[in-house]
């Protein structure tokens, strides 16, 4: 990889754990605004340690040590930078189990959202389908027999990992209600938590809601370092834009909407290379800058013309 890839993966890999996290983020910002300037310290400062080393950075190199029989998590750390061809070739051969279930996982994640979320309608159709949401089921159903055929074509261990996939969906979306509920809860004045007591919560449910883009991050990579390097510079300012400036990330309301759409192309993109249709390193980045920066300008112009239309009976009168 040049340095022009490694810095566009780098980047990419930044900007989808930022936007895919913005949610929790606004929540994580009402829950500190109840706190000391000492807990939102804390919370900035030895709090990023754990978000970034032990759920960014070891999460996905578990992932990588699971799905590749016979290397150790040291060789799955090291073996970007060691050059060892023999250890690379084993995590390449044995990628398409992750990659399979990976993709899975974030095309359940799109459709959940799309049928079954409340949101923003930021394209056509979008509330025609929330309307419809009992289809949701039926739609992943399909899509999980169809890439579970294909997958056993080519071998069992990659249609079980489509199986994996939606299996830990389903399990990391019930973890993640009941942590949203318990944050939510962290909000009322009727909490007695204290603020340390706070701070160590908010870390146990940024690991439960950080899944998506640790997952995300293998459609832009296998290299555990860059995803590390990546997820943690976005997972750093993510925490600093909690702290000083949520107020004004509100207000673009369709950057979920990025999201979104980013993990349902990143989702298509892991099983396309899952089945052997390599798809270029430099795309994941290129299609997340592109359909962030698309919903990001549509927010901007929403919001300019809100502006606009209450500073103008201002200034008539």
């Amino acid at each position: 990889m040049n340095l022009l890839s490694l810095l566009l993966t780098v980047f990419g890999l930044s900007l989808f754990e930022i936007i895919s996290s913005i949610d929790n983020a606004i929540i994580n910002a009402e829950v500190l605004s109840n706190m000391s300037q000492k807990a939102r310290r804390w919370f900035l400062v030895w709090g990023i340690l754990f978000a970034v080393f032990m759920v960014r950075g070891f999460l996905p190199l578990v992932l990588v040590w699971i799905s590749v029989p016979g290397i150790g998590i040291l060789e799955a750390l090291t073996a970007t930078f060691k050059g060892d061809p023999a250890v690379y070739k084993a995590i390449e051969t044995s990628s398409p189990v992750l990659l399979n279930g990976g993709g899975v996982f974030l095309i359940f994640l799109f459709f959940h959202w799309l049928f079954l979320e409340t949101k923003n309608f930021g394209l056509k159709g979008e509330r025609f389908l929330q309307s419809q949401g009992a289809w949701f089921y039926t739609v992943v159903s399909i899509l999980l027999t169809i890439i579970v055929w294909y997958g056993l074509k080519q071998g069992s261990l990659l249609a079980f990992g489509a199986v994996v996939g939606s299996t830990a969906f389903f399990i990391t979306h019930g973890f993640k209600q009941y942590a949203q509920a318990q944050e939510e809860n962290m909000l009322g004045k009727q909490s007695h938590l204290s603020d340390i007591s706070k701070i160590l919560y908010l870390e146990v449910i940024d690991a439960t809601f950080s899944v998506d883009g640790v997952v995300g991050a293998f459609a832009f990579t296998l290299s555990i370092p860059i995803i590390f390097l990546g997820n943690g510079l976005g997972a750093i300012v993510l925490r600093n834009i909690t702290i000083s400036n949520i107020s004004k990330i509100k207000k673009y309301k369709y950057l979920k909407n990025g999201a979104m759409y980013s993990i349902l192309f990143l989702g298509i993109i892991m099983i396309s290379n899952a089945y052997g249709f390599k798809v270029p390193e430099w795309i994941s980045p290129i299609v997340t800058f592109a359909i962030v920066g698309y919903f990001f300008q549509k927010s901007r112009m929403e919001l300019k013309i809100l502006e606009d239309s209450i500073l103008e009976p201002t200034a008539k009168f």
